[in-house]
């Protein structure tokens, strides 16, 4: 189950998902926040697994938010849920530390299923932001990969798609403490940490098949 807290400036829309959600058992709404300086006073009082954050927000925008909760609680997972589709939006959200980034126009079970994901360690970027993503990506050139080796590439690829550990080693046909291993080594070779790093990385260098 997840327990959420949503933070956003419009009241209206805040108290309304907070309804939609609390209707699907897999979901436990702890707590709304109004701007990212509250949300990061609530993540310490009601230590939810998963904020659901706006991004434009006064007294605190929400990627400032979401770095400050990422730093003091890496264990809590951030779903950006924004209005904004832009590029540097997403890359913003991806650097500061959030697992996931989803259009307020999604429909409300898209949106349940985000959070389930990014709750059991994958990576959300909603199909919109993703063709723009993808469309970034077709402009790039081939890049070397940091002394990565094919393999440790393909997972990293598979990371950054948004598998889980037990599905890339079911893909791969090797177990999960190899395919742990493997990423461990991209991660110190890369100097990153975490899966959102591993995005914004694949992003980068063109390896991200959307």
């Amino acid at each position: 189950m997840a327990s959420v807290l949503i933070a956003d400036d419009q009241n209206l829309f805040r108290s309304g998902l907070a309804a939609l959600l609390d209707k699907d058992p897999r979901v436990t709404v702890v707590g709304q926040a109004a701007n990212g300086e509250e949300a990061v006073r609530m993540v310490d009082e009601l230590k939810p697994n998963l904020v659901l954050m706006d991004l434009k927000m006064p007294v605190m925008e929400g990627v400032e938010a979401t770095r400050l909760i990422r730093e003091q609680h890496p264990e809590i997972a951030v779903l950006i849920l924004s209005s904004f589709g832009g590029d540097s939006h997403l890359v913003e959200a991806l650097e500061a530390g959030a697992s996931g980034y989803v259009l307020k126009d999604t429909n409300v079970a898209t949106i349940v299923n985000s959070m389930l994901a990014i709750s059991g360690g994958a990576t959300v970027i909603s199909g919109a932001i993703a063709d723009r993503l993808l469309g970034m990506l077709s402009t790039k050139p081939k890049e070397s990969f940091d002394g990565l080796t094919p393999r440790e590439v393909e997972i990293l690829k598979l990371v950054a798609i948004g598998l889980a550990n037990k599905q890339i080693a079911y893909r791969l046909k090797v177990s999960e403490k190899t395919v742990r291993n493997h990423i461990s080594n991209v991660y110190e070779k890369l100097g990153i940490q975490g899966r959102s790093h591993a995005v914004i990385y694949a992003a980068r260098k063109g390896l991200i098949e959307l």
